[in-house]
């Protein structure tokens, strides 16, 4: 059974920084269930957006809007996917969630519908 877990959320002023970790469990080399990782976030009233994903070590994608900003990353041997958040912004406070699944086409990252496992989520809220 795959499980995430986020953590690293927290209050920040303008410009500092947040690391997210999502720990993860259950899902193996090769998974016939998952391929991809990625991290969303949702603010209130808005849908839920694609901020980063990863799949195995070298192909990574971002938001054009958290690009220079944000790193995505990912211990195997520790089992977790990390973002690395710099220079925030107020207007990237939301709910933050991170998301496994079995993509077929690279060019849907960003498609929440495309993931089958979620966390809970992990709040960031920036202050300006």
């Amino acid at each position: 059974q795959v499980q995430l877990v986020e953590s690293g959320g927290g209050s920040v002023q303008g410009g500092g920084s947040l690391r997210l970790s999502c720990a993860t469990s259950g899902i193996t080399a090769g998974s016939a269930s998952v391929n991809f990782m990625g991290w969303f976030r949702q603010a209130p009233g808005q849908e839920r957006e694609g901020v980063a994903a990863i799949w195995g070590d070298l192909t990574k994608y971002y938001a054009d809007s958290v690009k220079g900003r944000f790193i995505i990353s990912h211990d195997n041997a520790k089992k977790t996917m990390y973002l690395q958040m710099n220079s925030l912004k107020p207007e990237d406070t939301a709910m933050y969630y991170c998301a496994a699944g079995l993509l077929r086409r690279l060019e849907n990252w960003a498609r929440h519908e495309e993931y089958r496992y979620w966390g809970q989520g992990t709040q960031v809220t920036v202050s300006s």
